[in-house]
């Protein structure tokens, strides 16, 4: 009998034909995330002007494998191509060993072709121990029981104390459709911290592109918004991605109190994970996330130098960026949502 040959592999870029085939291999593979689905192809197109390449691997008509990949190149900070900017989780997912070298292979022949300083991918488990790793970066995610009562009894009993005062004070949260209410607290939060926050474009199209995947939820108090979240639902987990409150939420305890809303609901609803996302090791929201009871887990951020002599460090800890965060915390919120997304669309 002659041997049966197999299909040779074939590393292509995603067009809209082949978008349908990409989510359906997203949606079945383990490895894959929210972050992996053809949707943020457009999303980073549009909303910052990143080109990108969504490289697929396909054997005799089969997916075997996906690697989103967009560059930024940006003057201040760096030019690089990166799975997936603006995205916690990012690198290639895939079937078998075969498909992620051969994705990889071709990542790292585009970056050479592109002349990036360099190549990042945003893995969960480590895949390259040979590449450079990004220290420091840890996700939090936790198994939640169906019912909200005990998740309850399982929050620290200091954190559940701050959940209370938040009930107590009678906060509301609602689920809406519109998205520019969220990115006005959103946009006053992270000046506070020092950061420029991106345009509501980019919230409007996380919204239009996702759909009931991607959820807004408004905290409310006496009528008036003192916090909102932006979160994203991807098989049996919930994420909770662009989150924050107007000074009136401190005292109300109002992030507590809506970090404790979604998780309610989402396990209502048969949500199984929750995912609090990145931090940096020793961060204030690190802190937080730690309080809640759940344990960081390191990120391997790997990278792969092609014109860089080093990997520069664009994270806001980088003691080159501290006069920058002081001085933009002092900024009138005006003019810091009129210069902001100039800058944070290169610092995905």
């Amino acid at each position: 009998m002659l041997a049966e040959v197999r299909p040779q592999l074939v590393v292509r870029t995603l067009d809209d034909a082949a978008a349908a085939r990409w989510d359906a291999f997203v949606e079945a593979c383990p490895e894959a995330t929210f972050f992996h689905r053809a949707g943020w192809r457009r999303v980073l197109e549009e909303a910052f002007g990143h080109p990108t390449w969504y490289l697929y691997a396909e054997r005799g008509g089969e997916i075997q494998g996906v690697l989103p990949l967009a560059r930024i190149r940006s003057r201040l900070f760096a030019d690089a191509l990166i799975s997936t900017p603006f995205c916690v989780y990012g690198g290639a997912a895939a079937r078998d060993e075969t498909a992620r070298a051969a994705l990889e292979a071709r990542a790292a022949a585009l970056a050479e072709e592109l002349g990036v300083q360099y190549l990042e991918l945003r893995n969960r488990a480590p895949r390259r121990p040979e590449w450079h790793r990004r220290p420091h970066y840890v996700t939090f995610r936790k198994v939640i029981d169906p019912d909200p009562e005990v998740n309850l009894r399982a929050v620290p009993r200091k954190q559940r104390a701050m959940i209370r005062k938040g009930i107590e004070a009678g906060l509301e949260a609602e689920v809406v459709e519109e998205t520019d209410t969220l990115h006005a607290v959103y946009a006053e939060s992270v000046r506070n911290l020092g950061t420029p926050v991106f345009h509501r474009r980019y919230l409007r199209l996380l919204k239009e592109t996702f759909g009931e995947a991607c959820e807004v939820r408004l905290v409310r108090h006496r009528g008036e918004v003192v916090a909102g979240v932006m979160s994203f639902y991807f098989r049996d987990e919930v994420l909770p991605y662009y989150g924050g409150g107007r000074a009136a939420a401190r005292d109300l305890k109002a992030n507590d109190f809506m970090y404790w809303s979604l998780m309610a609901d989402a396990c209502r609803r048969g949500v199984r994970v929750f995912d609090y996302g990145r931090s940096k090791v020793d961060s204030g929201s690190y802190r937080f996330k730690k309080h809640w009871g759940f344990t960081p887990e390191p990120l391997h951020y790997e990278v792969l130098p092609v014109r860089a002599r080093r990997i520069p460090d664009v994270s806001p800890r980088n003691p080159r960026y501290r006069l920058f965060i002081a001085a933009w915390r002092r900024l009138p919120l005006a003019v810091a949502n009129r210069l902001g997304p100039w800058l944070a669309r290169d610092l995905g």
